[in-house]
């Protein structure tokens, strides 16, 4: 007698209850899991993108704001901050390394970042085609900037002023394409990098007092060039009164974090923002909301496992005169028994696997909506390890659920069933 296969027959035999018990274990099932994979692919992609950065400095305001449009590319700056200031905190003896940042033009929705050879260097990023910047003018796109727009090398095109698609073209200074960069899964593979100057030239006028106006995000610096300072950054000159968007700070010591932050927010106008701070409190913000969702879809679970007892439960009435009969024709109490264990695991497996579907599916369609398809580096199948406790869950709330009809099945009197049939 193979248990397995009778198993199943008395499963499909009862379509009606069998679809509601699989539907609620789908439902509960699918909504935990998507709610793992968000939080898995988020954290993934905050985690890399952070990439050991201690501190971001840049203009007053938000500093949630500064870190989300400084490292991650996904909100608006906060304003510029003088190269000035920004020079001098490059040399205080607690600082590492520093990455200028100037940015407030964009291609078809993809910043256009101003910046020095290091920024990629941090996120591990190998050329796939090309080379680095080594002139105005000259860009490396992310890897999927190039793809979506299908950018060649030597190609050329123009900025659009601010961050979004819909802005003025700046149709006086072209951008030529000599490299594009591999995918690195971090936020480079959505941004377009050249020089610092080049972001500045697309927006440098020459007023009548031959007064030079540099401007990063479009406001108005005006400096007499020849009173300037000059500084030099990738081997081409910054005056000093320079405007740039942030600065990315990288610490020699756990001392720095402890002291230069509240040094640079109290004596300077300038504002320091930690990202591991900033992204905490984000996360915290959420988390109350992500955990209830959990609990109504644990719920939800739970009332399947219900809804498969019941099942069961009437499946063994209607079926006592069968079971006894199998008793009779030789079969033991406990090939009974497994036979209802059976029945509950097999529908548990089933909605665990179609509600991981259900999730992977859902997860990929949001990608599919989601603006330019920025957000997410990357979509991947497999079974991440909240899962493999949500499997088990499920298994175990379906076992559970068989232990009453198989007890009864256990204790169940054969002459007396036989005889009031």
């Amino acid at each position: 007698m193979n248990i397995r296969i009778l198993a199943w027959k008395n499963i499909t035999s009862n379509k009606l209850n069998t679809i509601l018990s699989l539907l609620l274990m789908t439902l509960g099932v699918g909504i935990i899991s998507l709610i793992l994979l968000l939080n898995h692919q988020i954290s993934q992609k905050l985690e890399n993108d952070l990439r050991g950065i201690d501190m971001v400095v840049g203009a007053k305001g938000s500093p949630l704001q500064l870190i989300l449009s400084s490292i991650y590319h996904i909100d608006n700056p906060t304003g510029n901050i003088s190269f000035k200031e920004i020079n001098k905190l490059s040399k205080d003896p607690m600082v590492d390394f520093t990455i200028p940042l100037s940015y407030g033009d964009s291609y078809n929705g993809f910043r256009i970042v101003g910046t020095t050879h290091q920024y990629p260097t941090l996120y591990d990023c190998s050329l796939r085609k090309g080379k680095l910047w080594n002139k105005n003018m000259q860009v490396v796109l992310g890897y999927r900037v190039a793809q979506i727009n299908n950018l060649k090398l030597g190609e050329k095109f123009y900025g659009t002023h601010g961050l979004n698609q819909g802005g003025h073209v700046h149709s006086n200074h072209s951008y030529e394409v000599v490299g594009i960069f591999s995918q690195s899964n971090s936020v480079i593979d959505n941004l377009i990098l050249t020089d610092i100057k080049s972001v500045w030239d697309v927006h440098e006028e020459n007023t009548e007092n031959n007064e030079h106006h540099i401007s990063c995000n479009h406001d108005d610096i005006h400096q007499d060039s020849e009173s300037l300072k000059n500084h030099d950054v990738d081997g081409y000159s910054i005056p000093e009164e320079s405007m740039i968007t942030a600065i990315l700070v990288k610490f020699k010591s756990p001392i720095g974090l402890m002291q230069l932050p509240r040094k640079v927010n109290e004596t300077t106008n300038l504002q320091a923002a930690i990202p591991i701070f900033e992204i905490h409190r984000l996360t915290s913000l959420i988390g109350f909301g992500l955990r209830t969702i959990n609990l109504i879809a644990l719920i939800i679970i739970i009332v399947s496992g219900l809804s498969i007892f019941i099942s069961l439960y009437t499946s063994l009435k209607k079926r006592r005169y069968e079971l006894a009969l199998m008793r009779v024709h030789g079969a033991s109490k406990w090939q009974l028994v497994k036979l209802i264990l059976y029945e509950g695991l097999i529908l548990s497996f089933i909605g665990v696997f179609l509600g991981l579907i259900i999730s992977r599916l859902s997860l990929l369609s949001i990608f599919l909506f989601i603006d330019n398809q920025k957000v997410f580096p990357s979509f991947q199948f497999q079974l991440i390890n909240n899962e493999l406790w949500l499997f088990l869950a499920a298994l175990f709330i379906g076992v559970l659920s068989s232990l009453i009809p198989s007890f009864l099945t256990y204790r169940m009197n054969i002459p007396q069933t036989l005889t009031n049939e």
